[in-house]
């Protein structure tokens, strides 16, 4: 079995080719592809190499957790999920490219615990899930964020979820006067016209790593930073300024499994809307074009890619 795949050739050499496909095991199930999201995170940092080196990290790879489809085949102990449709966290099926992330093909092969069941109303929506689950999990073991940094899809969903567990609205940060539309609920101030300098738990979605000093200025005393972006620079700060405000740093890693149900109960329950996110829907053939597009274009919030096209 072959399918079309994105391949990372090497930073910034992308192509489409046919990849051979491992069998489906028992527990399989095969996938037919139809949006699979570009992350201007992770897979910015694949594209342009300055993605640190760790286990299973290199090129050429087939990039991509954030896909969604059909079931259209499975193994003998998954033939119940035929016909689901489902959110696709990544694959490593493919022969001839390594699947680290390995979502963005026109079909992959997964096991079927890792596909997770959801409307197919979401239509390409539905490719938020992996970010979604990261907001909620960045929200986890600590107080809800009262600032959050950032108003690119990371930051407006940390946003609507604090809100949907409780939280009262949130102050969210943004320079760029192009991304402070689209709030829901809450307010999008540039800092330099926020004066406040008391909040209890700040969020960062920046990924910058020299925004440390002027978080801490505005950190109530005992307050606590969560480092929710990624950051490939080192992160350095001035220490007596956190030791004035007896600062907490916090990190917070992807999501875990759990996360995803979690997520899918807060849409399904109406507490989490996804729309207005994804902003850019372009061919998957045309996805030499869309990979730039998505990481330099600031009014591009998310961009998906169409596979409905690639036979």
């Amino acid at each position: 079995m072959e399918a079309l795949a994105l391949i990372m050739e090497a930073p910034e050499q992308l192509s489409l080719r046919s990849l051979v496909l491992n069998a489906p095991a028992d527990a399989d199930v095969v996938v037919d592809v139809r949006w699979s999201g570009i992350s201007t995170g992770t897979e910015k940092l694949l594209w342009t190499g300055k993605m640190p080196m760790f286990p299973g990290m290199g090129y050429p790879l087939v990039p991509g957790y954030e896909s969604v489809g059909q079931v259209i085949d499975a193994g003998h102990d998954a033939q119940d999920r035929i016909g689901d449709w489902v959110f696709v966290p990544g694959s490593s099926c493919f022969r001839d490219a390594r699947g680290l992330f390995g979502g963005s093909a026109r079909r992959v092969v997964l096991p079927s615990a890792r596909a997770l069941a959801i409307d197919e109303s979401l239509k390409a929506d539905g490719v938020l899930f992996a970010l979604a689950a990261t907001a909620l999990h960045a929200l986890d073991g600590g107080a809800l964020p009262d600032l959050i940094i950032g108003h690119g899809v990371l930051g407006r969903l940390l946003a609507r979820i604090a809100m949907a567990l409780g939280a009262p609205a949130p102050t969210v940060w943004e320079t760029d006067p192009r991304r402070t539309a689209g709030a829901l609920g809450y307010t999008v101030l540039n800092p330099e016209n926020d004066d406040r300098r008391d909040y209890r738990s700040i969020c960062d979605a920046s990924g910058d790593s020299n925004i440390l000093d002027s978080l801490l200025s505005r950190l109530a005393r005992g307050g606590e930073i969560n480092l929710a972006g990624f950051y490939s620079d080192r992160l350095n700060f001035a220490f007596p300024v956190a030791f004035r405000a007896e600062a907490r740093i916090r990190v917070a890693a992807e999501w875990g499994p759990h996360d995803l149900g979690r997520t899918r109960d807060l849409i399904q329950s109406g507490k989490l809307d996804l729309s207005g996110l994804v902003t850019d829907v372009r061919p998957a053939s045309e996805a030499g074009d869309a990979y730039p597009a998505a990481f330099s274009d600031r009014d591009c919030l998310k961009m998906v890619l169409d596979w409905s096209d690639c036979a």
